[in-house]
């Protein structure tokens, strides 16, 4: 598959901290960044936007998606709240990453702490066509667990 390109604007406040990178050759996600200006502790049960003071440019056909870095997952139970966020390819304002604490201690959020990771991925654009009927499948109606229940 050939590289796509990723254009990206670091705003003043993140002109010191690393562009998003890959951490290894095999990869999918690239790491995004806490642009803050001081530390902030996220509690037990709360939840933050998290700027990363950047503004990229996702190629058409493509979507950025946020999710969560499984270390901060295991370790602190810091995920995010929309996951995974969706970045279209026509936004243009900074990405901000929304934080959740769902951890039993408060977790401090630094300055450059790797809090997400940006992973971009083909999108397809459906067709809406209105029907008056579908084609059967075995599963039918079937939904919330109803696969491998008997």
């Amino acid at each position: 598959m050939d590289k796509i390109v990723l254009k990206i604007v670091q705003l003043k406040e993140a002109q010191d901290l690393p562009l998003p990178d890959y951490a290894s050759p095999g990869s999918a996600g690239m790491d995004l960044r806490a642009a803050l200006t001081e530390e902030f502790i996220l509690q037990p049960g709360e939840y933050t936007l998290v700027p990363t003071g950047l503004i990229i440019e996702i190629p058409e056909n493509f979507e950025g998606q946020v999710r969560p870095r499984s270390g901060l997952a295991l370790k602190h139970g810091i995920t995010l709240l929309n996951s995974p966020g969706t970045i279209d390819s026509d936004y243009r304002g900074e990405v901000k990453v929304i934080l959740i604490n769902l951890g039993k201690e408060p977790y401090v959020i630094k300055r450059g702490d790797r809090i997400a990771q940006l992973v971009l991925v083909p999108v397809s654009r459906a067709q809406v066509v209105k029907s008056g009927q579908l084609s059967n499948t075995s599963r039918g109606e079937g939904g919330f667990g109803h696969s491998g229940v008997e």
